[in-house]
């Protein structure tokens, strides 16, 4: 009866269509810290699902959660044991099964393709051809002397600064197949009993590539690897969404798509076609992103992630470009996903330099307080280096959570409206996109259609007022306003439009 009581509240929470998503990726040792330790943690995010509930998001990527020598965890050092700062298996079940309760689905990062020089299967097997683990890695020689390594420099760890081994795994070994199809199905399934209540909901597969590193060593990965490997792990359960980096950040990532085996890719090109806030660079990148996508496949559309700059860093940046941003981020199509502290418009570049410390600059502490201090702050990075001396992080400034749900005009609140937006009409989460033209080089507008129903959207990319005429062939009429300043609104049978500077329009048809 237990059992039929889970499936049941599982299907309850899972019943909203997969289009109808808003992810949240979450750099966890940076978002909220439980105990007091400094680093975010599994609990804290736990603390967090009602603040997660209340921006609106349905969906929460994870950063990899296994042991590593590295802050970001993306190198492991045990592929099976969680980071003991992130918490213990205990806390991350209480995690995902209070997330799946509340609606939720959780997703977890996972880079399969390297390990430490502290990884048994290195220390075990380096200049030692018998070991139980000499073919898991890629030696370029018969007697395990002359690994093949991804990078070998200066590297920040948590416990000091120093070189840093990263060994590529040998992908080509059934042994490591199994092995790689063992772990994700332990996440998909950690009690091996077919109910997914405590499992992950998907994956996002990091540095995926066919040709890894482009050596020419590991090729044909798609065909021998991915794609039996992920035919069979959604055998367990075929709702797992797979997401994958594309390694290659100017293409679209179609073969991924049509010969990786996987559901949904970034889309980086319309990432840093926004980036511009030019119309025609915006609309082709749209275009082409979503008019060519393959059948039951989709892009995340996203601004920023753990490998960029904030889009609040980029040059020239104001609130009224971040709420534009923001709009085509959770509006225009594909499954929006939000990085954590974007919706405050928190700030950073990477520094220079041979360490991946010069990333913590994108990787601070969610401002959770106007001052940056108090209960859950994430501040591990600590008195470490420049980039802590040069931290974005600056009291009373107005970036901060603390601040900004109370001004109705913030940043967070229009992000808030935004998701609402989204969730509640069916044209935005589901609906075809299709660009809509004007006459302005300005404004960039665009629709979404579902089952009879079109939403219109329209951006002013400019810090001008501009005016513009309606030029397809669609009802305008007495539009309901479900974004916008009475300003903007067209007149009664008119096709013209004034819109202020930065201004943000969107209209429900029928």
């Amino acid at each position: 009866m237990k059992k039929i009581v889970t499936l049941l509240v599982c299907l309850l929470c899972f019943g909203t269509a997969n289009s109808q998503e808003v992810i949240y990726h979450v750099f966890q040792r940076s978002f909220y810290d439980s105990n007091g330790d400094g680093h975010g943690d599994l609990e804290g995010i736990r603390q967090k699902l009602d603040y997660l509930k209340e921006l609106g998001v349905t969906s929460i990527l994870l950063t990899p959660l296994y042991q590593s020598d590295f802050y970001h965890n993306y190198f492991a050092t045990n592929f099976e044991k969680i980071d003991l700062k992130y918490g213990v298996m205990k806390n991350y079940r209480d995690l995902v099964r209070e997330a799946h309760q509340r609606g939720f689905k959780i997703y977890q990062d996972v880079e399969m393709q390297y390990v430490t020089g502290r990884h048994p299967w290195f220390t075990e097997s380096y200049k030692n051809p018998k070991s139980e683990y000499s073919e898991y890695l890629y030696y370029n020689d018969k007697n395990n002397e002359k690994p093949y390594y991804f990078f070998d420099i200066p590297e920040f760890t948590l416990y000091d600064n120093k070189k840093e081994q990263i060994i590529v795994v040998n992908m080509k070994s059934p042994k490591v197949k199994e092995y790689t199809f063992n772990v994700l199905k332990f996440w998909a399934d950690p009690d091996g009993d077919g109910n997914f209540a405590d499992g992950v909901d998907g994956f996002r597969l990091d540095h995926m590539m066919d040709n890894l590193d482009n050596s020419g060593k590991l090729t044909n990965l798609f065909a021998d690897f991915w794609q039996p490997l992920l035919t069979d792990l959604k055998k367990i359960n075929p709702d797992l969404k797979i997401v994958a980096e594309q390694a290659d950040w100017a293409s679209y990532g179609h073969d991924y798509l049509t010969k990786g085996g996987v559901d949904r890719v970034f889309a980086f090109r319309l990432k840093y076609a926004i980036n511009t806030f030019d119309k025609q660079k915006i609309a082709a990148a749209a275009d082409s992103t979503f008019n060519y996508m393959p059948k039951g496949k989709e892009q995340v559309v996203f601004l920023e992630n753990h490998d960029t700059s904030r889009f609040a860093s980029e040059e020239g940046m104001n609130l009224g470009k971040l709420k534009v941003a923001a709009a085509l981020n959770i509006l225009i199509g594909g499954i929006p996903s939000i990085y954590y502290g974007q919706e405050i418009g928190m700030k950073g570049t990477q520094l220079k330099g041979k360490t991946d410390g010069n990333d913590i600059p994108i990787r601070e502490a969610f401002e959770w307080y106007a001052d940056g201090e108090g209960k859950g702050m994430a501040l591990w990075y600590k008195d470490t280096g420049m980039w802590w001396d040069n931290t974005n992080m600056k009291p009373n400034d107005g970036i901060s959570l603390e601040e900004q749900r109370k001004d109705k005009k913030s940043l967070w609140n229009f992000y808030k409206e935004l998701i609402h937006i989204r969730r509640s009409q069916k044209a935005v989460a589901l609906g075809e996109y299709k660009q809509a033209k004007n006459s302005n080089d300005k404004v960039f507008s665009f629709t979404r259609s579902y089952n009879g129903e079109k939403v219109l959207v329209f951006v002013n990319l400019s810090g001008e007022e501009q005016a513009l005429s309606i030029q397809e062939t669609i009802n305008v009429n007495n539009p309901k306003v479900l974004i916008g300043s009475e300003a903007g609104r067209v007149s009664k049978g008119g096709r013209t439009l004034i819109m202020p500077p930065y201004d943000v329009q969107v209209w429900r048809l029928y």
